[in-house]
C-alpha cells in the first residue's frame, strides 16, 4: 500500500477532485491510502438533494464550503477536527458495502488509544451507542474507494446546527437529536492527543506490517489535473446544487438500506420526468436509470415489468422490482 501526502491541503473542493483524480486514473495493481482534512464544510451524498439537506442560512452566515461527493450516503459535516481517510483498491464485488474489511484495522487502532469502538448499521462506527465515523464507497470498472470521517474534536454544534435531518430517519434510529447521537474521539481518548498525533497513530498502526510507510506524491502535471477537476466539477453550482426537479408526485421512505425519495412528472399517465434522491449507498449512475422509466405508464405492473431488467442492488440495495413498483405507485 502507498500512502498519499495530500500536501496538508484543507479545501474539499480540492481534496475529492483529488480522492476521485485517484481513483479514475491511478493503476489499480496498488492500493493506496489518502488521508485529508478540511476546513468547514457540508459534503452531501451523490443522491441527495443538496436543498433540503442543509441549513441555508448558518451556512451562508458561516461561510460554510457545500459540495456533493461521488459516493453514496447522507450529508456529513467536516471542520479542522475531522480526519478523513480513503482507501482506493482494486475493484471487488466482496468488498462492496462490505466497509468492515476497510476500517477494521481503524477500529483495532482506535481500541488501542482506549476508544470502545464497534462497526454497526449499514456504514456507521459507534463509541457507547453513539456514532464517531461515517463511511461510503464509489467504484468503477476496475477501482473502488471506501471513505470515511473521523469525529475527532469537531465542532457539534455546528454539526448540528448545518445539517438538516429528515423526520424519516430520526424516527427510525428512535432519536431525539443528532447531538445525542454523534459523539468525539476526543471524549473516549485514555491520553489527550491533537489532531496530527492522532493522525499519525491512526497511520503507523494501517501500515505497522510494512518496513516503512510508503508516500507517493504527485507530480506537477498530476495536480494541474487535479485542480482542473476541481474548477470544472468541484467548484461549480451545477454539480453540487443542481439537481432541483419540478415535480407532481412524491414518494417517500425509509427502507432497510437508506432512505429513497422520488420526484415524479406524471402527463397523460405515463412517467415524463422522475428523479430519486435519498442516503442510499448505491453505486449506479442514477441518471441512467432515471432514464430506462421516462414514458413507462405510471401503474404498478407496467413499472414492474420495466424495473424487473434492471439491477436494484447495484442502485439502491436489496429489493424485488414488485416492492419497488408498490413504493413508486403507493
Amino acid at each position: 500500500m502507498l500512502f498519499i501526502d495530500n500536501q496538508g491541503i484543507n479545501d474539499p473542493r480540492i481534496n475529492l477532485a483529488l480522492e476521485e483524480y485517484i481513483v479514475r486514473t491511478f493503476e489499480p495493481e496498488e492500493d493506496y491510502l489518502l488521508f485529508y482534512i478540511n476546513q468547514p464544510s457540508i459534503i452531501i451524498g451523490k443522491h441527495q438533494n443538496t436543498i433540503e439537506e442543509i441549513n441555508a442560512d448558518f451556512v451562508k452566515e458561516r461561510e460554510i464550503i457545500v459540495i456533493r461527493r461521488i459516493s453514496g450516503g447522507g450529508a456529513v459535516y467536516h471542520d479542522l477536527g475531522n480526519l478523513n481517510f480513503s482507501f482506493l483498491t482494486k475493484y471487488d464485488s466482496t468488498k462492496v458495502n462490505n466497509f468492515i474489511q476497510f476500517v477494521q484495522p481503524i477500529v483495532d487502532a482506535l481500541h488501542k488509544l482506549g476508544v470502545p469502538a464497534e462497526m454497526t448499521g449499514r456504514n456507521d462506527i459507534v463509541a457507547e451507542g453513539r456514532k464517531i465515523s461515517g463511511n461510503a464507497q464509489f467504484s468503477t470498472t476496475k477501482k473502488m474507494f471506501s471513505h470515511g470521517t473521523l469525529l475527532f474534536d469537531v465542532n457539534i454544534e455546528d454539526l448540528v446546527n448545518a445539517l438538516n435531518v429528515s423526520g424519516e430517519k430520526i424516527t427510525s434510529k428512535g432519536i431525539k437529536s443528532v447531538r445525542s447521537r454523534v459523539a468525539n474521539i476526543t471524549e473516549f481518548l485514555v491520553q489527550p492527543m491533537t489532531l496530527l498525533e492522532f493522525r499519525q497513530f491512526i497511520l503507523q498502526e494501517i501500515f505497522k506490517n510494512e518496513a516503512e510507510i510508503r508516500t507517493y506524491q504527485l507530480s506537477e502535471a498530476q495536480w494541474a489535473e487535479v485542480h482542473q477537476l476541481s474548477k470544472e466539477k468541484y467548484q461549480t453550482w451545477e454539480w453540487n446544487y443542481g439537481r432541483s426537479p419540478e415535480f407532481n408526485i412524491r414518494r417517500k421512505n425509509k427502507f432497510d438500506f437508506g432512505i429513497v425519495d422520488a420526484r415524479i412528472d406524471v402527463k397523460d399517465g405515463h412517467i415524463k420526468e422522475i428523479m430519486f434522491f435519498g442516503d442510499f449507498l448505491g453505486h449506479g449512475d442514477l441518471r441512467e436509470f432515471e432514464q430506462k422509466l421516462l414514458n413507462v405508464r405510471y401503474e404498478p405492473q407496467d413499472l414492474q415489468n420495466a424495473l424487473a431488467h434492471l439491477d436494484l442492488q447495484a442502485y439502491f440495495g436489496q429489493i424485488s422490482a414488485e416492492d419497488f413498483a408498490k413504493f413508486l405507485c403507493d
